[in-house]
């Protein structure tokens, strides 16, 4: 997407998103209807997904308010409100002539299917964060941090279930794959560190994939860890991969041949310290795979609607966590590549290269 520069004659030379600005006071009003929506939905989302409405609908559809809420064990009258502002909204489909309600494939597969897009992982996600809003608020104020930890727990799940498709539609197929011999090497077998893994997503994917390597994944975060661990057993993998309780800057081992970060570098109050470790634990002829949000490389241009989600989580999430390990001026998530190669050259990489992106990340290999 690019952006378009205007001059007011009041402030200047002025930069707006992709879209246009708003054209007038009714279509300032417009948007502000459409974002008033999206946020309300958010919460109907996370209803739908934990009552299982979206899975029962998209599993029996077409059916009536009172058919679903049979199916769900839940109220009618609460299912016929939440089904109307579903359909307007699009994420189901409703039948006038019988006052019944169904599922498109691509809709299931954004909200029903568990191996799909996942959405209700992201909604869920905003929801969580929006629950920390006293702290945020307080932060805000003081300058003071918040950690990981001190989110709603929702905010773990959510963020695993958020990136979770991401990772499994494109690490495999073609972000290692970007990586020269990266693929051959984990599936002769590798020491691989998958530092910052949260609830082990990533983690489990590269052991799933290539059961000759030995993964670990480390984390600050004991619940996280926890998590890991319990998911990784039901997943039948806990003898392909273990989780190690350990800060980015302290993990532990070398002679790694793949070190991962994944959507966390700039998380971290020093990411610089974190890339030196990193650094240090690669064998000589390793590779550091870092995985970040896509971001342009000025603020003009990520004025985009990824972007926007962007930047919004990271004033709830990421500048929090960064600034309560001692950040002085944190990255946040719309850092860009520049960021990422001034952390690696800090630390003394060599190599920087981008080598592959979706609409939502940007893969680099760093060597020294």
């Amino acid at each position: 997407m690019t952006t378009t520069s205007t001059t007011d004659p009041t402030t200047g030379p002025t930069t707006t998103p992709p879209h246009g600005p708003p054209q007038g006071l009714d279509d300032l009003l417009a948007r502000f209807v459409g974002d008033l929506g999206a946020t309300v939905a958010a919460g109907n989302v996370v209803l739908g997904d934990r009552l299982g409405l979206y899975r029962a609908l998209a599993g029996a559809g077409p059916l009536t308010s009172s058919e679903l809420a049979a199916r769900t064990a839940t109220s009618e009258r609460y299912v016929r409100e939440w089904l109307r502002g579903q359909a307007a909204g699009g994420a189901v489909s409703y039948r006038e002539d019988s006052d019944r309600y169904w599922m498109t494939p691509e809709q299931v597969l954004a909200f029903a299917d568990p191996d799909g897009l996942v959405l209700p992982g992201a909604f869920q996600l905003a929801v969580a964060c929006l629950a920390d809003l006293p702290a945020i608020t307080e932060a805000f104020r003081t300058g003071g941090g918040v950690a990981w930890g001190d989110h709603h727990p929702d905010v773990f799940t959510g963020c695993e279930r958020f990136f979770r498709p991401s990772y499994a539609a494109n690490l495999v197929s073609s972000w290692i794959p970007a990586i020269a011999g990266l693929g051959e090497r984990l599936a002769s077998g590798a020491a691989v560190a998958d530092v910052g893994c949260g609830l082990g997503a990533s983690t489990r994917i590269l052991a799933d994939a290539y059961p000759a390597s030995r993964v670990v994944g480390f984390d600050s975060h004991p619940a996280s860890i926890e998590l890991a661990r319990s998911i990784t057993a039901e997943a039948g993998l806990a003898d392909r991969c273990t989780f190690r309780l350990a800060r980015a800057q302290e993990f532990p081992g070398t002679g790694y041949g793949l070190v991962t970060t994944f959507d966390c570098l700039h998380d971290m109050g020093d990411p610089t310290s974190a890339a030196r470790r990193v650094r240090s634990a690669l064998a000589p002829d390793g590779v550091w795979m870092v995985v970040e949000p896509y971001a342009g490389a000025s603020v003009a241009e990520n004025l985009t609607p990824v972007g926007r989600v962007y930047y919004s989580f990271s004033s709830f999430l990421c500048v929090p966590h960064a600034v309560s390990e001692g950040a002085a001026d944190a990255l946040g998530n719309q850092a860009g590549e520049g960021a990422v190669a001034r952390v690696a050259e800090r630390a003394g990489f060599g190599h920087v290269a981008r080598v592959a992106e979706t609409p939502f990340n940007i893969v680099y290999e760093v060597r020294p």
